[in-house]
């Protein structure tokens, strides 16, 4: 007999007796209910909830208000978060299918942040190389609050807009998460681009920033299709040009503001 277990039903009369009893007529087996495992098991993610992933498990409950709720988000180590960032710069696969269902903040935060401190080092070089005749150079501190405003802003308010759109027209593979890390890792190529875009030469700077916007708007396409598909050809059609306008704008606003 296997390991399985099972469930004896006995057949009782009236007045309680077991009277005749037969194992090989009287008794009925049937396969047990009860799990073999008594750990809690995972559960698929809820496609009505933004932020659930398929690590998910019915014995964690996490509340807004905990600590583990947001810990959740940052559950990757560092070797994970580098392998991330080598295919969102040498994508030869689906970036969704590297997440493999645990979508992280970590990286897109980091990547954001780092973005922004060398836009506003690079802009200030560029900014100083401009005014290099001059005789008293001032710091323009307020670069570093439009490098904040314009890569938050972009990282982490237009995806949740982009999550919105998509699950309105029905798009139920959406979460909001996968479109954080999505956008987030997408940033990395500005951080070359930043680096490098600084010279007083402007047609060679306006070639680098057109060709990380070239790169990362390839990688947001790629990766924003299969969510995309599932919503009728004709809406998907008019997102994507969306997508790229406003990335278009964001490749703009960072060669105008940073080194014009």
């Amino acid at each position: 007999m296997s390991n399985r277990g099972y469930d004896v039903v006995v057949d009782v009369d009236a007045e309680g007796d077991l009277g005749h009893t037969d194992l090989q007529e009287d008794l009925e087996f049937h396969s047990s209910t009860f799990d073999d495992n008594p750990r809690a098991s995972k559960i698929p993610p809820d496609p009505s909830n933004p932020f659930s992933t398929s690590n998910s498990t019915l014995a964690s409950k996490r509340y807004l208000w905990t600590l583990s709720f947001y810990a959740q988000f940052f559950d990757v180590d560092t070797s994970e978060v580098l392998r991330r960032c080598r295919v969102a710069l040498y994508p030869r696969s689906n970036f969704l299918d590297i997440l493999d269902g645990n979508p992280d903040l970590y990286g897109p935060f980091w990547i954001a942040t780092t973005v922004i401190f060398i836009l506003f080092i690079t802009g200030t070089i560029s900014q100083y190389l401009a005014q290099r005749g001059e005789e008293h150079f001032a710091y323009d501190f307020t670069l570093l609050s439009a490098a904040s405003g314009l890569i938050y802003g972009y990282t982490f308010v237009l995806p949740v807009a982009l999550w919105g759109v998509l699950r309105w027209f029905g798009s139920e593979g959406a979460n909001v998460l996968e479109c954080w890390a999505l956008y987030g890792y997408a940033n990395l190529i500005w951080i070359p681009v930043a680096l490098i875009s600084w010279s007083p030469i402007n047609i060679l700077n306006w070639v680098f920033v057109a060709v990380g916007f070239a790169l990362s708007a390839l990688f947001l396409l790629r990766n924003l299709w299969p969510l995309v598909n599932a919503i009728d050809m004709r809406t998907s059609r008019v997102l994507l040009v969306v997508v790229v306008a406003l990335h278009a704008g964001l490749a703009i606003a960072i060669k105008e503001f940073f080194f014009a």
